[in-house]
């Protein structure tokens, strides 16, 4: 080693790894609308529910319906987005999703203020969100593809990944406080500003002659027909990597997120815990998101993308298992807070390899269409599956019910991508001159 060099410049190790490469101006920007969005999301969690009981006195059925329903109804809406976004300019479709949301949610308050909010306007607010939600998803995996180079694109996941998890763990607690003090529609308020912010962020990423910003070119005279709707779920289900990764995924969030509400149920009604405890188990565990995100680059950069999606993938189906055993008292408690925190983890690993791998597997021209099938399902399975295990769980109990979801999540790693060659289907050149080159 030469004189006055210090150790971490001579080799990139564990510590320049987890710091990343820069990015450039642009995906700054762009992250800080994400950040800015995602925490009026969490600081606004749980307001519809709260509005719904607090202030329009609705019931269970109705409460059940406003999270269901509206997910279901705004998954179908989307349907045709994908198709027709594709071959638009990303950044306008991005902002224009934003404003939607920003509009739709607006309306709450004004309409609280006027004393004129009814339950059937909450359920049509929550469609058009959950709808402009999987639209924005499907064009900002488009417009992030083709901003950096492929190989910067695992940081970029991991640090959105690192911004989810650490509104999750901010927002909720802000989000209660402003409740107490001000009641749940102020929280509304905060989230569609925050969409409004998101919105203006990401206008100042570029511009209409930035070459990121050229569409895919549609073929000479041809239109958008009934068919191009499926196109999304064709190439996923043609591609022999693309097909398994998207039913493990689809499987895998759908049964975990069934198992959540029967585990409130059992913690709440029959193990007898308190609310500040049921939220405990799950805030403390949530700083793993943080520590899994981090640890998701340097692991790939050493072990490789398809290995860490095979082991991260098969762990995180390990945990839920565990909760059907959960008991009364502080050895319960520490148990549900012990695999939330595996399960965690696990997660917050695979989901940047995950993201990245998807991302450079599907080519530029269907980026789009791929990511709104793909989160289409994702969405309606999650509204079934969890509709589903209530019946379930009404039937044979919360416990069972839960120890069934663990069991099934242990065959889910079964449909992991087997083939470890490079997950680009062509290479294609970055179209972006002005991107950071990766230090990866």
């Amino acid at each position: 080693m030469s004189g006055g060099q210090r150790p971490d410049e001579a080799r990139p190790g564990l510590l320049g790894r987890l710091r990343g490469p820069r990015l450039g101006r642009r995906f700054e920007r762009f992250w800080a609308a994400y950040a800015t969005s995602a925490l009026g999301t969490w600081l606004a969690f749980g307001a519809f529910p709260l509005i719904a009981v607090q202030v329009l006195h609705a019931g269970p059925a109705e409460v059940a319906a406003l999270a269901s329903v509206g997910a279901a109804v705004g998954a179908a809406v989307a349907v045709p987005i994908g198709p027709w976004v594709e071959f638009r300019r990303k950044r306008p479709v991005l902002i224009t999703m934003d404003l939607v949301r920003f509009a739709a949610l607006a309306t709450i308050p004004v309409a609280h203020a006027f004393g004129v909010l009814g339950f059937v306007q909450l359920l049509l607010v929550s469609v058009v969100v959950a709808a402009a939600d999987l639209g924005f998803r499907a064009a900002s995996g488009a417009y992030l593809k083709s901003m950096l180079p492929a190989g910067d694109l695992l940081a970029a996941n991991a640090r959105f990944e690192s911004t989810t998890w650490t509104t999750t763990i901010v927002g909720p607690p802000l989000g209660g406080a402003a409740i107490g003090l001000l009641g749940p529609v102020v929280t509304v308020l905060a989230d569609a500003v925050s969409y409004l912010f998101s919105a203006l962020g990401i206008r100042a990423t570029g511009g209409p002659g930035h070459p990121s910003e050229q569409p895919p070119q549609r073929r000479a005279g041809a239109r958008m027909r009934a068919g191009d709707l499926l196109d999304g779920w064709r190439y996923i289900l043609a591609d022999p990597a693309l097909r398994p990764l998207f039913l493990n995924t689809v499987l895998f969030n759908g049964l975990v997120m069934a198992s959540e509400p029967l585990l409130a149920v059992l913690m709440l009604g029959r193990l007898g815990f308190a609310p500040w405890q049921y939220g405990l188990a799950f805030a403390v565990p949530a700083i793993g998101g943080l520590v899994g995100s981090r640890l998701a680059r340097p692991l790939a950069a050493r072990f490789g993308q398809h290995r860490v999606l095979t082991v991260a993938g098969t762990l995180r189906a390990l945990w839920v298992l565990g909760l059907a055993f959960v008991g009364p008292g502080t050895g319960g408690l520490l148990l549900v807070m012990a695999v939330e925190l595996g399960l965690i983890v696990s997660c917050a690993v695979f989901n940047p390899v995950q993201a990245t791998y998807r991302l450079r597997r599907t080519p530029t021209d269907r980026v789009t269409r791929t990511l709104s099938a793909w989160g289409v399902t994702a969405k309606a399975s999650t509204a079934l599956l969890t509709a589903l295990w209530g019946v379930l769980g009404a039937l044979l109990g919360s416990r069972t019910a839960i120890a069934l979801a663990g069991v099934l999540l242990l065959a889910t790693p079964l449909l992991l991508p087997r083939s470890a060659s490079a997950p680009d289907p062509a290479p294609e050149p970055h179209p972006d001159p002005q991107a950071a080159p990766s230090q990866a």
